[in-house]
């Protein structure tokens, strides 16, 4: 049986009266919402200049910063590889074609004009240095010449030239691969890769919301609501973008985690504000009871998403300044058309929000339903919490285990992307030949006083390294060349490893505290710094790792008190957040399983990489710790209005997981398809990403909220709620007042037939 609906009081608190407000000038806010759009499109019209750039941390930012101070761009520097295309084939110091076609490339890259400089050749006086140690191999080396305008310019014309001596020594293997080449090939994978995710992830969604409302109307609201909010986070982004860095990554993260929280968000509203009416309530006030219960979780989950993003800052990265940037301001901007423009909208529409039904679909879900399956789910879990709560623990912390042998290691372009890309190939058989040759370590080099480094003093310094390259057990090999970019001069040092294995990484060490401090250390006057695709993500990961304990202490801290504020309660806080590190602990579990120890390589399209990009556990805990808070607010929400309508404990959370199961269901079933959707992608950090996420995401949706939330729940029973802080039942659990209950009790609704 369905109750009289009680009425609905004056609404109260900051949510009630904004969501009033909006509901009473529902054209205004509406207006008002897309004004606040287009304003945020047009911000980026105040400011103009150059976009701010990232520096890389540690030593490597110190390289880069050297060579930004001058006007004259960056050392940009290309290889190309000459071999027999068969392995049986003949050396390139035996073949007059491999020689010939070296020869001819160098003459053609010397008719380009001023498009390169500082060739380097088999040809040249040094030739033993562009040959391999097995002389089956010739390479021929470049710089890109000009200013950082003309640079895209000259790479082509050099891309043109190579292009005629491949046509003609078709027969040969004449590879290229260097610093744009393999830069161009990152990044085109990346935007075609979040294209893709971007374009599945979407009719994805839609279809799913279809599902869920059974009505065009209704499952558009929330696409439109996170549309808009993206859009103009972007924007702002581009203001923002002015004085901090913002990357194209970065961009797409943004956008899914809008698209995320703003249909969860939605979802929330939606599905709550159909119950009431289909429960007997008008219009208005079905939207009051839902501003004072949904909208102020809307509200708790946003500020929870923003506060945990934001300790990313403290690792102290650049590349994660504008995604913290962009994410405060999607998540805000959807908390604010939460509970602004969607009740105007809903208002507005009224009972048209259900028109457009899919037919047979949009029938049944006109009915209020509560979850037969997961009510079954928590009184059995509530009968017996000990049991249950503790098989499940056992469940998750043996999926975790693989996380404590989890070794972090960033891939090499030649590990993230597959060999079929031109490139990548060229870089992997370049690598064999000329091991370090296609991603060198970079050596910038200044003096004190800001004069021309290139001195006498420092080309001894550089033979030095010459002989050090010769000697066994340095880490170090050839070729190795120098470059002036105004008055810097740029060394590259070739770097024996894949780029960031182990091998890298102690070569690297090598040359930092031993190789270079006895050979460049002995010049007077200058300063140097390492920097390159080895040095940057070795620093990145030194310098997470020496911060990622400040990261998790901010987040652990920050959310909790934020919890303890919207629920006043100690106990409800530390559940939550127990809960959410146990599922995360799985989740890295799995990941560790997967990817570094290789299982479901097969299926999943990639070869065991051997360890866990360096970012992913940190941004995993900070997004989905945010995100996850979503369901864990709306459950206990929901629980607590139960609870504090005289029902006792038990009965509270087998109703509140019941009556919330549609919806906690319904957003993890689209966030796990959009985060499953990267696992098709070409980069393997994506695969990781995708893998990770949803499988947090599934966990948390149905072993944390079906059986271990309400486990603890019921063996805490009324003291989770009793504990509040000094207040009492039927206090509404986010107002700073005190409510009576009736403004509160719950609408019941029959359970599915």
């Amino acid at each position: 049986m369905t109750q009289t609906p009680t009425p609905v009081g004056p609404a109260r608190g900051v949510v009630e009266s904004v969501a009033g407000w909006s509901v009473r000038h529902k054209a205004l806010a509406i207006t008002g919402w897309l004004v606040l759009v287009v304003v945020a499109i047009l911000s980026s019209a105040l400011v103009s200049g150059p976009e701010a750039r990232s520096l890389d941390p540690g030593d490597a930012g110190k390289a880069q910063q050297i060579v930004r101070t001058e006007d004259n761009g960056d050392s940009v520097r290309e290889s190309v590889l000459f071999q027999a295309r068969e392995d049986e084939g003949p050396k390139f110091t035996e073949s007059p074609e491999l020689q010939g076609a070296a020869e001819e490339l160098v003459d053609k890259l010397r008719g380009t004009s001023d498009a390169v400089r500082d060739i380097g050749s088999p040809a040249g006086t040094d030739g033993e240095r562009w040959v391999s140690e097995d002389g089956r191999s010739g390479l021929v080396t470049f710089e890109l010449d000009g200013p950082i305008e003309k640079q895209k310019e000259n790479y082509n014309e050099a891309v043109a030239a190579l292009k005629e001596v491949q046509d003609s020594n078709a027969d040969l293997r004449i590879v290229q691969a260097g610093d744009r080449s393999l830069n161009a090939v990152v990044d085109d994978a990346i935007k075609d890769d979040f294209a893709k995710a971007e374009f599945t992830s979407l009719p994805l969604t839609l279809v799913i919301l279809l599902v869920v409302f059974g009505s065009l109307i209704a499952a558009g609201i929330p696409l439109l609501l996170a549309a808009t909010a993206v859009i103009g986070t972007f924007g702002l982004l581009q203001t923002v973008g002015q004085f901090v860095p913002v990357n194209s990554a970065a961009s797409s993260i943004v956008l899914l985690i809008g698209m995320a929280v703003g249909i969860d968000y939605s979802l929330f509203y939606l599905r709550r504000e159909r119950e009431e009416r289909i429960a007997g309530r008008d219009t208005q006030d079905a939207l009051a009871m839902t501003a004072r219960t949904s909208g102020h979780a809307v509200v708790v989950s946003g500020l929870t998403v923003m506060v945990c993003v934001c300790g990313l800052l403290f690792s102290g990265l650049d590349v994660f300044k504008g995604l913290t940037a962009g994410t405060v301001i999607v998540v805000g901007l959807t908390v604010l058309g939460s509970i602004t423009v969607l009740p105007a909208v809903l208002a507005a529409l009224g009972h048209r929000v259900d028109k457009a039904r899919i037919p047979w679909l949009g029938k049944r879900r006109t009915v209020a339903r509560e979850s037969r399956t997961w009510s079954a789910v928590a009184r059995t879990v509530v009968r017996r919490p000990a049991l249950t709560g503790g098989i499940a623990a056992l469940v998750l912390v043996v999926m975790a285990l693989p996380m404590l042998s989890m070794k972090l290691q960033d891939p090499a372009t030649t590990d993230s992307l597959p060999r079929s890309v031109a490139p990548v190939d060229a870089a992997v058989r370049m690598n064999d030949a000329f091991p370090g040759a296609s991603s060198p370590a970079r050596v910038a080099i200044a003096t004190d006083d800001g004069s021309s480094a290139d001195t006498p003093a420092l080309r001894t310094a550089i033979d030095a390294l010459h002989e050090q390259a010769a000697t066994p057990g340095n880490g170090i090999a050839e070729p190795i060349t120098s470059v002036a970019v105004g008055d810097v001069v740029v060394v590259r040092v070739p770097l024996i490893g894949k780029g960031t294995d182990d091998t890298s990484n102690e070569s690297l060490e090598k040359l930092r505290g031993t190789v270079l401090p006895e050979t460049l250390g002995a010049v007077e006057g200058i300063d140097y710094a390492v920097g390159g695709k080895t040095a940057m993500p070795y620093d990145f990961a030194n310098q997470l790792n020496s911060r990622s304990a400040a990261v998790f202490v901010f987040i652990l801290a920050l959310a909790f008190v934020l919890l303890v504020v919207a629920f006043r309660s100690w106990t409800i806080p530390l559940v939550s957040i127990l809960l959410n590190l146990l599922s995360i602990g799985a989740a890295y579990g799995v990941l560790t399983w997967v990817f570094q120890s290789g299982h479901l390589g097969s299926l999943l399209g990639f070869t065991a990489y051997g360890g866990v990009v360096a970012w992913l556990p940190l941004f995993m805990f900070v997004i989905l710790f945010g995100l996850s808070m979503d369901y864990h607010i709306f459950i206990l929400s929901r629980i607590r209005e139960r609870w504090a309508d005289g029902a006792s404990a038990n009965d509270s959370i087998v109703g509140g997981i019941s009556s919330s199961a549609g919806v906690v269901t319904s957003a993890a079933v689209i966030m796990t398809a959009v985060f499953t959707v990267f696992v098709s992608l070409t980069a393997i950090e994506y695969k990781m990403m995708g893998v990770g996420m949803a499988v947090a995401i599934l966990i948390d949706a149905t072993i944390v909220r079906g059986v271990l939330l309400p486990a603890a729940m019921a063996l805490l029973g009324d003291r989770a709620w009793s504990s509040r802080l000094g207040k009492q039942r039927g206090a509404a659990p986010w107002s700073a007042g005190e409510q009576t209950p009736e403004l509160v009790r719950p609408v019941s609704h029959s359970p599915e037939q």
